[in-house]
């Protein structure tokens, strides 16, 4: 359809959302659009058609045309603005909600609330849907910890609050949370956990009302920073005493009886190979060459399913937290470190429970045969990434300490180019982000951030977990008995759209049908940007566009990785999905795939894999804020300082950029002082309205940081301006000042004026008093 057709078909329906109540003729529609003629009429009857054919407007009785009834209420997850307004997202695949600040019911960020829409989306120029929040379905926050500010006596007294706190997090920091006098009582800068007691209403619409529940310490203290952020996103960072206790009583060695039912492989070399600071081994693996030239591997998981066991306060502890956390200078894991960091851990020498998937591979990456079990091992080598790296280039001094497995390791390269052919044929994304890791001194205050590439043993391990999960899924999704499955679905048309439209843009050529998305579309994209500046951006720009990965119950694929079936089988130690995939794998043996076994799944898979999603979320969130607050206080003693960065984003207030350290921050668009700008949405750039100088993502620029806020984690630059624009704005400034005491000037010269009249009125008017006495 022609571009003409289709902003008259976006015009006519913004025109009918603007006036949901109001019916029009065919000609009046014409009128208000202010076109006339025979053939402006065809075109107006065309698109209406179009429009009533797709359900967004109805023919009334009369002939007249007015927007189809919106009374479909949803339920979804309300997003806050601090400016009031927000986004409720009710699907994975239909666009949010935008709800007005009038229109949320008081609504709090991460609510769960009934929407009515009120006006549908426009596609035809992106527009998404509007409404209404009619019902608050279950709160999100229900505890929220925030910086302590005491009132004084005479207001205690007043108004029955020992005082107040605020939050840290920017989408509800606006708001004043009261604390009772009836809690604790916390001092003045203490960060505390409060119990939400009222939320925010009619009367009330910017505070709420709750109870001190625990003193976390004074916000300057030494690690409170992190614990706040921590439990604000409901992460316990102490077990139970009954967790503990329960930990306590699992041996720290394999029993003999644990023997039962399971291959001895203490006699294979097999290796461990992770990070330098790693602690918690949850992978093993093993690879050599068969006799005709295929593939033997065998990857070893941690049987932490053994020891955490269904029913056990262990167990119900795990679920509960769904994963690990990792932050910038510890772990807050699922289970204690008695058992992540002991008996459950692949620590070389030491006899380990596992289960193993052994494979044998073929010259083109295909699994020919497999077999998964339970096993007993022992780790041979405890190697790190860097010395595999070092080895695969050469080193003389390592290749000569580790010469029994110099072989294995490069069979284990060599198969792992094979595999990520196999999967980059098949179109799987293959996303290269650059790692930062922050570097923190004792009392947690950050020092650097150091850029971490992987290595070819890092990619290497990540080849042979993948091909595990894989093989595990397929398994038991051609047996088709109930199992849980990681899943990545197909990316949402629109967001494809308008991802394509920004790299074409950028003078990316896009191969294939718009109509049937496919990975390998998105893989062009990345390699043809790839070792150029944009492609940090529009790596940026393609995650965006994705669907989040979450768990299900049904085999529903991983688009990213192009994979048929995926599962998480690779890493109980810290995912509570995996230990569940452990656990099915054991009783499916154990039990067969009876009816009974088959019924137990099927009700329990459903709520665990919702869970785990959204707990995998909470650790995210609590990650990224954790990020986000030592990147700010890193740069905050850099404020004054110049930067290269890119643009990683750019909205109507203004450009996100990201410097080399993968720092971000925001330039305002009042920061913008060299001119006007003016946003356009369809390129994502802003132009200049006075010297045409545009600004778009994926562009070079220099940066000066003026301002580094810790508490809300927001850094402020502003853009370094050339000799020439310094002297263009100073000259613009100049002129605006003389305006402005002009304007200053003929007022008061104005106002001179009228006084000299008044004084001459009231002269007037006393003489003819006199006169008439």
């Amino acid at each position: 359809m022609p571009d003409k057709e289709q902003k008259l078909i976006a015009d006519i329906l913004e025109f009918f959302r603007s006036n949901p109540e109001k019916r029009y003729t065919s000609d009046q529609v014409e009128d208000s659009l202010r076109m006339h003629g025979a053939s402006a009429f065809k075109r107006v009857v065309k698109a209406l058609a179009v429009l009533e054919g797709e359900g967004k407007i109805t023919l009334t009785n009369t002939d007249e045309f007015k927007m189809a009834q919106q009374t479909k209420v949803v339920e979804g997850s309300f997003r806050g603005n601090e400016k009031g307004f927000g986004f409720v997202r009710y699907d994975e695949v239909e666009p949010d909600i935008f709800i007005n600040k009038g229109n949320t019911l008081f609504a709090v960020n991460g609510d769960t609330v009934e929407v009515k829409i009120t006006k549908p989306s426009n596609p035809w120029i992106d527009k998404g849907p509007e409404g209404e929040v009619v019902g608050i379905v279950e709160r999100g926050s229900t505890k929220i910890v925030g910086e302590f500010h005491p009132y004084s006596d005479a207001q205690v007294e007043k108004t029955g609050n020992f005082g107040y706190i605020k939050s840290h997090e920017k989408k509800i920091a606006s708001y004043m949370i009261f604390i009772s006098d009836k809690g604790l009582h916390p001092q003045m800068g203490d960060m505390v956990q409060v119990s939400v007691d009222e939320y925010p209403n009619e009367k009330h619409p910017q505070s709420m009302k709750g109870t001190a529940l625990e003193i976390l310490g004074n916000k300057n203290d030494p690690g409170v920073d992190i614990i706040s952020i921590v439990i604000d996103n409901d992460i316990n960072p102490e077990f139970p005493n009954e967790v503990l206790k329960e930990a306590e009583l699992i041996p720290d060695q394999v029993l003999e009886k644990d023997w039962e039912g399971r291959k001895d492989l203490t006699e294979h070399v097999i290796m461990t190979i992770d990070g330098d600071d790693s602690k918690d081994f949850d992978d093993a693996v093993g690879a050599d060459v068969l006799p005709n030239g295929n593939f033997h591997l065998e990857v070893h998981i941690a049987d932490v399913s053994h020891y955490v066991t269904e029913g056990s306060e262990l167990n119900k502890e795990a679920y509960e937290r769904g994963t690990s956390t990792y932050l910038v200078d510890r772990v807050i894991p699922m289970i204690p470190f008695r058992l992540s960091n002991g008996i459950c851990s692949l620590n070389p020498g030491e006899n380990r429970l596992a289960l193993t998937c052994d494979m044998e591979i073929d010259r083109n990456g295909d699994v020919i045969k497999h077999e998964i079990y339970p096993s007993v091992i022992q780790s041979k080598y405890r190697m790190t990434y860097k010395n595999v790296n070092e080895i695969l280039d050469g080193d003389p001094l390592l290749n000569e300490e580790y010469s029994a497995i110099v072989p294995q390791i490069q069979a284990m390269a060599s198969l792992h180019e094979i595999l990520y052919n196999k999967r980059h044929n098949r179109g799987a994304i293959d996303f290269e982000e650059t790692e930062a890791k922050i570097i923190v001194d004792e009392n947690g205050k950050p020092t650097d951030i150091e850029l971490r590439e992987r290595g070819i043993s890092e990619r290497m391990i990540e080849s042979f977990m993948l091909e595990a999960n894989e093989t595990v899924a397929e398994h038991y999704s051609t047996k088709q008995v109930p199992f849980l499955y990681r899943v990545h679905e197909k990316p949402d048309d629109e967001k494809v759209k308008r991802f394509f439209e920004f790299v074409a843009a950028m003078g990316v050529e896009v191969k294939g049908n718009l109509k049937e998305i496919s990975p390998m579309m998105f893989q062009n994209v990345l390699k043809s940007v790839s070792g150029t500046p944009e492609e940090a951006v529009v790596t940026i720009m393609l995650l965006r566009s994705m669907q989040q990965a979450r768990y299900s119950d049904n085999p529903l694929g991983h688009f990213g990785l192009a994979a048929k079936y995926y599962t998480h089988f690779t890493s109980p130690i810290r995912r509570y999905p995996d230990m569940i995939v452990h656990r099915m794998i054991h009783e499916y043996a154990d039990l067969g795939f009876t009816d009974e076994e088959q019924d137990k799944w099927s009700e329990i898979l459903p709520d665990i894999a919702e869970h785990s999603s959204g707990r995998e979320r909470h650790s995210i969130d609590a990650e990224r804020a954790v990020n986000d607050l030592k990147k700010t206080e890193y740069m905050a003693d850099q404020v004054g300082n110049e930067f290269d960065a890119v643009v990683s984003s750019v909205t109507g207030f203004g450009m996100f950029i990201q410097l080399e350290n993968t720092v971000e921050g925001l330039i305002h668009i009042s920061n913008m002082k060299d001119d006007f700008y003016e946003y356009d949405e369809k390129s994502m750039s802003i132009h200049g309205r006075n010297s045409g100088k545009e600004f778009k993502v994926g562009q070079e620029i220099k940066v000066k940081l003026i301002r580094a806020d810790i508490e809300l984690r927001k850094l402020d630059f502003e853009r370094v301006l050339t000799k020439e624009e310094q002297e263009m704005v100073i000259k613009r400034e100049a002129e605006f000042q003389k305006r402005r005491n002009n304007r200053k000037n003929s007022s008061r010269n104005g106002r001179g004026h009228e006084d000299k009249n008044n004084n001459s009125d009231k002269k007037r008017h006393r003489n003819s008093k006199y006169e008439r006495r």
